[in-house]
């Protein structure tokens, strides 16, 4: 009993310590954004007719509607209520769309199989609403499309603000910290601070390509070095300045604010939102700190530090009223001033790069829902779990970045592009939250009406303000966020028709068996392996490509990788194999199943994986427990590597170069030799010498176990499995080219051809599913939708 405690208690220490790290780290990463806002806030409000303001009331109720927006949004809307509406731990407004995806019909992409909800992460513990009854609200959408389509939009929209906020936030951080100068050298005035913010802006750009890695560390302390400055700061200016300034914290100082300010002040009250930007981070980055590490950091640290902030500039402010266009800095102490701003420019730096990396996350979301165009994505293990860098949306970033900072060339105008930025992905939010309680928590609609009135309606207040700034930079973000709308928008539309003219023109299974074992062409030897969007049938792709030259491989595999409505997929469940036609046709499908979340890693050999799985399947099969039927007419399909001898069934060893021909046998296998000629060897040898891969891949050698099988049949058909292996496998690709039909409206051709030039000019598919270029064969189709 001793024992039991003692171990109890040791485990409970363990959990604090990963706890307590947990939310060491969050403070590097997820609070920046929101750390930087001192610099910036009352410099906002207190901006156009209101610069000059004479009056300490004024001050107060700036601080009171910074206090409560603070504890409103940030504390209650955020940290309480938000990070509990999480998709298996993550978060963010993709997450929320994909977990209403998964407990209605929203999708629009109609490549969802029944095998999809047997996923361990498909349904979340507890919350699976099978046998509850539909929610009205949730029959409406899925009986009207046009409901699912404002649906993506919206989450579309959100996901352009969230872009639009990576390029504006480091713009207003760095001209922020660096106006801060203007109290201390004369220089930095006028045109000198936008050059000087623009040369740090593309410093930073250029730093992501290397990651976080190697300054990740130093994270957390110059984010807390920087919070520690702020609260100090704060402090003393309470004592020194003005201590009655507490009395703010009530709410009665707001009625005064507006008494005092009258319209002035609902117009600058965007401002006031500018405090709580970054607080989307603390929910979108849920999944890789957690929810109590986060709230901890949160309440413990970030709130009071910023409380006690605001509380001392408002003091400040109360005594030196003509201070505010740089309060921040001329609130500083003399003796602290270049300590404070060093540490201030670090901590720019800091959040700014995390902001960045939140910007290619959701770019990554929003393309594995076929929401964006292909685009390269750079992972390593050596940085932080799921980090990407994505070259093409950087330097997009940076030049966005500069041109804001020099064509505004003011603070103050980039925040209010910055805040409707925000203010947009926040209101979201608070819609999808809303389908959110009733469709995933089985919450009654009048009470997610009442979460979505409350916070709505305060929203709201914010978005109005802001509808008086749209001509002295609200316009960026909306203009922007049209033309990334526009772009992902098309993408999906096209990659949706796309999708349903495979559909309509893909072979019947009868035409298939009509031609019998050898598909009516000479099976030479080899593995073919076809990639396909569908995820049932064979593409016409195939068929003209036979057409062209009829002669095919031996073993053909028809690959689809699809992305499923989940963060993750468990990588046991990844591979769904199964067969196309009777046994002798060769014919298999291997559906490769990613959530939204996945990072494709060019260190996984696909190609090896796949024909092990291929080997379980086929014995699996031959022992009658395939796994479960998927209701195509392709037969059933199995998750092999949940099974218990996987990984057994074939013995494999690494060669060291070219030697696959080679006929000697692993101890206990079967001799299997390829059937590739000498000089056809050579050759192959000689052109990967010429072109060799960027990513090596290990050879793998095959070998079949020298065991006795029940059914002949089905050690046939694995030597020959192996025996294609060994011959090379060939990767077959479309390279589709989609156009408009003549009779379609002006509307619909333009979404098309549009569609049509981004696929020509952005990512070739090989290079997201890492395809040797040396295997590639590409087929031409031409689509008319």
């Amino acid at each position: 009993m001793a024992n039991e405690q003692c171990a109890g208690v040791v485990e409970h220490k363990s959990q604090c310590k990963a706890l307590l790290f947990l939310a060491y780290q969050s403070l590097g990463f997820l609070f920046g954004d929101l750390s930087l806002s001192p610099l910036y806030v009352y410099q906002s409000i207190f901006s156009g007719k209101l610069k000059h303001v004479q009056n300490e009331d004024a001050i107060f109720g700036a601080f009171s509607l910074i206090f409560w927006t603070l504890s409103l949004i940030s504390l209650l809307k955020y940290a309480v209520i938000m990070l509990c509406a999480d998709d298996n731990g993550e978060g963010g407004i993709v997450a929320l769309y994909s977990h209403l995806c998964r407990n209605a019909k929203f999708c629009l992409l109609p490549n969802h199989q029944a095998s999809d909800e047997e996923l361990s992460t498909y349904h979340k513990p507890g919350c699976s609403n099978r046998n509850l009854p539909s929610s009205p609200l949730k029959r409406f959408i899925e009986k009207h499309k046009n409901t699912k389509i404002a649906l993506l939009i919206l989450v579309l929209l959100g996901a352009c603000m969230l872009i639009c906020a990576g390029a504006l936030m480091p713009a207003i951080s760095v001209l922020s910290s660096v106006e801060g100068l203007k109290i201390k050298a004369k220089i930095a005035k006028n045109s000198m601070v936008p050059l000087i913010s623009c040369v740090l802006l593309i410093g930073l750009f250029v730093m992501q390509h290397r990651g976080s890695h190697m300054i990740a560390f130093t994270f957390p302390p110059i984010l807390i070095l920087w919070l520690l400055s702020i609260f100090m700061i704060g402090l003393y200016n309470i004592i020194k300045w003005n201590p009655r300034v507490y009395q703010a914290l009530s709410p009665y100082y707001i009625y005064k604010f507006f008494w005092v300010t009258g319209k002035d002040g609902w117009a600058n009250l965007g401002g006031v939102f500018l405090c709580v930007t970054g607080t989307e981070a603390m929910f979108a980055d849920l999944g890789y700190y957690r929810q109590v590490p986060i709230r901890v950091a949160f309440c413990c640290v970030i709130y009071p530090c910023l409380v006690l902030q605001y509380m001392g500039q408002a003091a400040f402010l109360s005594k030196n009223l003509s201070a505010v266009p740089v309060s921040f800095y001329a609130s500083i102490p003399d003796f602290l001033f270049w300590p404070v701003f060093v540490v201030g420019a670090s901590a720019v730096i800091v959040a700014s790069q995390a902001v960045i990396s939140e910007t290619f996350s959701i770019v990554q979301q929003c393309q594995a829902f076929e929401c964006f165009p292909r685009v390269k994505a750079v992972h390593s293990r050596r940085w932080i779990r799921g980090q990407t860098y994505i070259p093409e949306i950087n330097w997009i970033l940076l030049i966005i970045s500069l041109v804001v900072t020099i064509g505004l060339g003011d603070a103050n105008h980039i925040g209010y592009a910055y805040g409707i930025a925000y203010l947009i992905v926040v209101f979201v939010t608070t819609l999808l939250t809303l389908l959110f309680i009733n469709l995933v928590w089985n919450q009654s609609i009048i009470v997610a009406l009442a979460f979505a009135l409350f916070f709505g309606l305060i929203e709201f207040l914010f978005l109005s303000s802001y509808c008086t700034k749209i001509l002295k930079g609200g316009w960026v973000p909306l203009l922007l966020s049209a033309v990334f709308m526009v772009v992902m928008y098309v993408w999906h539309y096209g990659s949706r028709k796309k999708y349903l003219f495979d559909m309509h023109n893909k072979v019947s299974m009868k035409s298939i068996l009509t031609l019998g074992p050898s598909l009516g062409i000479v099976r030479v030897p080899g593995m073919g392996l076809i990639y396909t969007e569908l995820a049932t049938g064979v593409p016409a792709s195939f068929t003209h490509f036979l057409t062209n030259l009829p002669a095919f491989y031996q073993v053909v595999v028809f690959v689809c990788v699809k992305t499923v409505p989940v963060p993750c997929v468990p990588h046991e469940e990844r591979y769904l194999i199964g067969r196309i036609g009777p046994k002798s046709y060769r014919l298999y499908r291997c559906i490769v199943r990613n959530g939204y979340k996945d990072v494709y890693s060019h260190e996984i050999d696909f190609e090896n994986d796949l024909v092990m799985s291929i080997a379980e399947f086929i014995q699996l099969e031959a022992e009658g427990c395939s796994g479960n039927t998927d209701g195509t007419v392709d037969g059933r399909m199995a998750v092999v590597r949940t099974s218990g001898k996987f990984g057994t069934r074939l013995l494999m060893s690494e060669s060291a170069g070219f030697d696959e021909g080679s006929s000697t046998s692993l101890p206990g296998a079967l001799t299997v030799t390829s059937s590739k000629s000498p000089t056809l060897k050579k050759l192959q040898a000689m052109y990967e010498q010429e072109a060799p891969e960027p990513n090596t891949r290990r050879r793998i050698r095959f070998e079949l176990l020298n065991i006795i099988y029940k059914d002949p049949r089905v050690k046939e058909e694995l030597m020959e499995l192996v025996e294609a292996k060994r011959a090379g496998a060939s990767y077959v690709i479309g390279h589709s080219h989609v156009k408009a039909k003549w009779n379609s409206s002006f509307v619909k051709k333009f979404a098309v051809n549009l569609y049509s030039f981004l696929r020509k000019n952005c990512r070739s598919p090989a290079v997201g599913l890492n395809i040797p270029q040396i295997c590639l064969i590409k087929v031409g189709m031409n689509y008319h939708v």
